[in-house]
């Protein structure tokens, strides 16, 4: 007998989700609400799509993701990032691997890949359907039916919500799915928001708005303790910083009760002995200059200004007149510039939502909810979160394809 299945969302985990549903021969509709299928995923990888990450060691996988990483084994074990990549190009979409193993389509659009999946979803046999899900109309413990916004009422023999979470509300990730969870029983841990730019104390920072910094080092401390530490790019705005090794950063922000502190190494391929040297070597060259004139091959503009006041180095001050302490202290703080961290920005500017429907109450080899049996969840609804890379829209279509597989 043809089940009739109802995916709401249609996202990354959503099309996939539906069309493997629709291969095995059910009825299935992926119900939308935006206008466009895969909004989230337009604008992903700055609007270039970092469709996954070229990692195919399952362990090493697993490490990229710090929110409940072993409820992901079997979804990862089912489909690959290597599985991904075989897919989009069987799409036609030939893909290209670029710094830290990130997959992108050759063509630098991401509107080829959501296209690609949309395709995908409707040559299986899915139909995509604009619509709101509002609510569940249950019978002897099952789900029969999914009320719209309208009130009209779509019979089905089984659902999965792939609505996604409440980041980049705009693209209609607005927390509808949760709401449906809750509806059916299932808990919903707190949500926070993951990979978002960070805001900071420190009056220095807005100085330094629109700066862009390559090849520098953090380290996240909590408490004084460091807990993560990256190398990479960041950006400094008017509120904080931001930038692909602060998002990193905030997905180990977990504790809110939490001092954190990022320390910035503005010259992380220098040990201390070396930067000294450096900087005697500046100094000897600029002897008769005044102090803020002879950072030039050191800093970006922006940046000097910033540094010689925290120095406490007179700006007008000879470079031959500089102590050793003083250029001690300059090179301790190249190597440790500090940023005081107020919080996280909101969760409409995440990349990510972290947090939502509690693993222990869906099967992992399945994705089915262990309080109602028709009832199945995939992607960014589910409380599992990875790091900036690709990561999670390989969640989203592992999560998908293991739905869609077993509805």
């Amino acid at each position: 007998m043809t089940k009739k299945v109802i995916i709401i969302g249609g996202g990354a985990a959503g099309l996939v989700a539906g069309a493997e549903s629709a291969k095995r021969g059910n009825d299935t509709v992926i119900l939308e609400k935006m206008s466009r299928p895969a909004r989230k995923m337009m604008i992903t990888g700055k609007g270039r799509c970092n469709v996954t990450n070229a990692r195919y060691d399952l362990s090493e996988l697993i490490s990229f993701v710090p929110t409940n990483p072993r409820f992901l084994y079997s979804a990862f074990s089912a489909f690959m990032p290597y599985d991904t990549i075989s897919l989009v190009e069987k799409m036609g979409v030939p893909t290209k691997v670029e710094r830290g193993n990130r997959v992108f389509p050759v063509s630098d659009k991401a509107v080829d890949i959501v296209d690609a999946f949309v395709n995908n979803a409707k040559n299986s046999g899915a139909r995509i359907v604009q619509g709101t899900a509002k609510a569940f109309e249950f019978s002897n413990g099952k789900i029969i039916a999914v009320i719209l916004e309208n009130g009209e009422k779509l019979a089905c023999d089984a659902v999965a919500v792939c609505t996604g979470g409440m980041s980049y509300p705009l693209t209609g990730s607005t927390g509808d799915g949760y709401t449906l969870a809750k509806s059916a029983g299932h808990t919903v841990t707190p949500l926070r928001p993951s990979l978002v730019p960070l805001e900071a104390k420190n009056n220095y920072i807005p100085q330094l708005q629109g700066l862009s910094l390559k090849n520098i080092k953090i380290k996240l401390l909590e408490n004084e303790k460091e807990i993560y530490s990256d190398f990479g790019e960041m950006l400094f705005t008017h509120f904080g910083v931001s930038g692909p090794v602060i998002l990193s950063a905030s997905a180990h922000m977990r504790n809110g009760q939490g001092e954190y502190k990022i320390i910035l190494d503005l010259k992380p391929a220098l040990d201390f002995k070396t930067l000294d040297k450096r900087l005697i070597r500046i100094f000897e060259e600029n002897n008769n200059k005044d102090f803020i004139n002879s950072l030039k091959s050191l800093l970006p503009n922006k940046l000097i200004p910033v540094i010689v006041k925290m120095s406490k180095i007179a700006p007008s001050k000879k470079c031959n007149e500089i102590t050793r302490e003083e250029r001690h202290s300059l090179a301790s703080l190249l190597k440790g510039l500090e940023i005081n961290i107020k919080g996280f920005r909101p969760i409409e500017e995440a990349v990510v939502t972290s947090g939502g429907v509690s693993v222990k109450e869906i099967d992992p080899k399945t994705m089915r909810s262990k309080l109602v049996e028709n009832l199945y969840f995939a992607g960014e609804i589910i409380d599992v979160d990875a790091y900036t890379g690709g990561f999670n829209l390989q969640i989203a279509f592992s999560t998908g394809y293991l739905c869609g597989r077993n509805i």
